[in-house]
């Protein structure tokens, strides 16, 4: 089979479990075990949706572009701009102007 093929079989194959879930929570209520399962449920969606977005399977959206994790990002030697610590507070010891206890 190819990757298309397996995707469309698990997407049908978490399709029937949805289903099958939705009557067993007809059959025993809104439990909290039945809501756990529906969560598990759900999640494997998300998870499927994700994996076939990235393999570029069926149902895919537009490629997301990721960083590769060998490039280097370049961070300046420069100082930072003392503006952006004006409220800050040294942890541990309050602010600048009350004592530390």
């Amino acid at each position: 089979m190819s990757l298309k093929d397996d995707l469309s079989a698990a997407q049908r194959c978490l399709d029937d479990l949805t289903r099958t879930v939705g009557r067993l929570e007809q059959q025993l209520g809104n439990g909290l075990e039945i809501r756990r399962v529906r969560a598990d449920t759900d999640h494997l969606r998300e998870s499927l949706a994700l994996l076939s977005e990235s393999a570029g399977g069926p149902g895919a959206g537009p490629a997301r572009h990721t960083t590769p994790l060998t490039e280097m990002v370049t961070i300046p030697d420069t100082p930072y701009n003392a503006a952006l610590w004006a409220d800050a507070e040294d942890e541990g010891l309050g602010a600048r102007d009350r004592r530390a206890p």
